[in-house]
């Protein structure tokens, strides 16, 4: 039993729950185990695709939907779930970027949904996201896109970033939100109009039956903003951007270098050591 009442606990991966080196640390599984052993909900919403975040969820022992693309697709991993969703847009978006690359400086474009991943890169992008070697059924072209993407990421020269987002607002304004990534890679990806981290845990809250007011957001970057928005308590972590820290009702003492999301959390719930 809880003393609490039962709260879904949404976070986010990269700068949050993960640390500099992409893992879970000790602590941090720990204190995930216990949140759900006394009866509160746990469930990743990152903007990550679900081929990068299922070794995470196995890791932490989850069983419940995970939220994947910022909001855009939610899904138990390798099992059914009635309420599976994924917003897509048209395949258009993608041709007509992929017939501009050059003038508009993208190095790299990823077309990406639960079941897809096609890529095409005229220059040598080192994200750590994506496949350095592309397998031949793995290349992006008008034949090979056969379906609606979920997300497209776009590696673009850092002095043709505005030019592109001023581009895709102008002619796809109206389809997908583009968002520029944080940190030193100058990148952009594209959603559905209007999908947020939000969606998603909206989605989830309803799954559980578990009031708006009960909600606990973690999150450290841009793309977490309307998730800490809508949460009943928003949390930033140390290491999180000025804009998402005011934004949010409280603030890690740790970063997520020093396990700062277990700490706050074993503390917020009331967890034994």
């Amino acid at each position: 039993m809880c003393f609490l009442e039962q709260k879904l606990i949404a976070l986010d991966l990269d700068g949050t729950t993960l640390n500099n080196a992409a893992m879970i640390s000790p602590k941090t599984q720990a204190v995930i185990r216990a949140a759900r052993q006394a009866g509160h909900v746990v469930s990743i919403v990152t903007g990550r695709p679900n081929r990068l975040s299922a070794g995470i969820y196995d890791q932490l022992q989850l069983d419940g939907p995970m939220i994947n693309f910022n909001g855009s697709l939610g899904h138990v991993p390798r099992q059914h779930w009635a309420g599976e969703y994924q917003y897509t847009f048209d395949k258009s978006v993608a041709f007509d970027l992929l017939a501009h690359r050059q003038e508009l400086g993208i190095n790299m474009i990823a077309a990406e949904g639960k079941d897809l991943f096609l890529a095409v890169k005229d220059h040598p992008v080192e994200l750590g996201f994506f496949p350095s070697v592309l397998q031949s059924n793995q290349i992006l072209n008008q034949k090979s896109l056969t379906q609606d993407p979920t997300s497209l990421t776009i590696a673009v020269d850092r002095a043709h970033q505005a030019q592109l987002l001023s581009y895709l607002q102008h002619h796809f304004g109206d389809q997908i939100d583009a968002a520029p990534w944080g940190g030193p890679n100058s990148v952009v990806e594209l959603g559905a109009k209007g999908v947020q981290k939000a969606t998603g845990v909206e989605v989830l809250a309803d799954h559980y039956h578990i009031a708006r007011k009960n909600i606990v957001a973690f999150g450290d970057e841009h793309n977490d903003a309307a998730m800490l928005d809508y949460a009943g308590w928003g949390v930033a972590m140390r290491n999180a951007t000025d804009p998402i820290k005011h934004l949010a009702n409280d603030v890690t003492p740790l970063d997520n270098d020093h396990d700062g999301l277990a700490a706050y959390l074993q503390d917020y719930l009331a967890l034994a050591e």
